[in-house]
């Protein structure tokens, strides 16, 4: 199983103790970014084209204390930016091992090799290597040229060294789900724990706005991905949340299930938008105009996002929150091959998936935006 039972039991106690509470808006992982510098400037981030005087910030170690203790939550995510560049990493990362948080240090790995003998692994320390797919398709999303073969080496090592290791990878259009699927063999073999997916946000600050999905797309690409599945394959992810983006499963944006935290605040409503800022988390649950999100509410900037900070605390939630709900989680976790003939169909057209993605994305070059296609049904 690729997500330990004692972390299970943690965020199943912990929905079970929000339900029973009465608490209709609750966090499950906090997004807690230490800083938004980065030593890559991928094209479809939107993090890292801030101006230099705010890539210097960065939150101190009693920041993100305070953070992750007001709200409460079970798991923090630590992305940015690049985590490994902070230079009190080693003091935040050790300080949520011991308030018992379970934390995914999300990094492109890129300095991951040389940092390793500084931590100690630990049940509640998982290194989640950004890696978006083979080698070439990576080095394409990254803009850089041997970055997957520094993330492997990385990966290696930290698995020979006893830590929880995770691949992170995000999907745009024009992905190759044959590729993918090879993919999920490459990382499996290197005895990683298992894969986090997510198709790609449209960030309004990243440079490339030309490859992002839409959810007809979104459904196609991970249909054609994950039927037909590998016993092999190891998702470090709610079962439930991989069914939505195979279109079996219909959920609501619960945006505050993964609330975000950075050197401006607490960020509003999302990880991915950013609406305003306020000072507590109470108050940004207060505060934001939630029914102005998600794609029920029609906002543009949701219509097409399927992305896992929204929905994947939704899947979380509904399948600790009831009977049903979990047997359908264990169903999907223990015997969810999902055959499919049509999936097939889609990996051997070739043609239905391609797009013009097949140089490097150059973030001086790019200066038109293409429209999305409206798929909210």
């Amino acid at each position: 199983m690729a997500v330990p039972i004692s972390q299970m039991w943690t965020v199943a106690t912990y929905v079970l103790k929000k339900r029973l509470a009465g608490e209709k808006k609750y966090p499950l992982v906090l997004m807690l970014e230490p800083l938004f510098r980065c030593n890559l400037a991928c094209a479809g981030c939107g993090k890292v084209q801030y101006p230099p005087h705010i890539l210097k910030k960065q939150l101190s170690p009693a920041e993100c204390f305070a953070a992750v203790e007001e709200c409460g939550v079970p798991m923090v995510s630590l992305p940015g930016g690049e985590p490994l560049l902070h230079p009190d990493i080693v003091e935040i990362v050790n300080g949520l091992i011991a308030r018992k948080k379970y934390i995914y240090l999300c990094t492109n790995a890129l300095e991951l090799k040389k940092r390793l003998p500084e931590f100690t692994p630990s049940k509640y320390l998982t290194f989640s290597v950004h890696l978006d797919g083979q080698r070439e398709h990576h080095d394409m999303s990254v803009c850089r040229e041997g970055g997957y073969d520094l993330a492997v080496e990385g990966i290696k090592e930290a698995v020979a060294r006893g830590f929880r290791v995770t691949t992170n990878a995000t999907f745009f259009d024009g992905t190759d789900p044959n590729s993918v699927r090879a993919f999920f063999d490459e990382v499996m073999s290197m005895g990683v724990e298992g894969i986090v997916l997510s198709p790609g946000y449209s960030y309004e600050k990243a440079p490339d706005q030309q490859h992002f999905l839409g959810r007809a797309k979104t459904r196609r690409l991970f249909r054609a991905i994950l039927s037909n599945r590998k016993k092999s394959w190891k998702f470090n992810m709610s079962p439930l949340f991989l069914e939505f983006l195979m279109g079996k499963r219909n959920y609501e944006c619960t945006a505050w299930g993964s609330p975000a935290y950075n050197i401006f605040g607490w960020q509003k409503p999302c990880y991915l938008l950013q609406d305003g800022y306020v000072d507590t988390f109470q108050e940004l649950l207060d505060t934001t105009d939630w029914e102005n999100y998600g794609t029920a509410s029609g906002n543009p900037k949701c219509a097409n996002c399927m992305v896992s900070c929204g929905y994947e605390p939704t899947a979380v939630s509904a399948g600790f929150g009831s009977l049903s709900g979990f047997f359908a989680m264990a169903k999907a976790a223990l015997f969810g091959t999902y055959a499919d003939k049509g999936a097939l169909d889609l990996l051997n057209n070739h043609t239905t998936f391609v797009a013009q993605r097949d140089h490097f994305v150059h973030v001086d070059s790019i200066t038109t935006a293409a429209k999305l296609e409206e798929t909210r049904a």
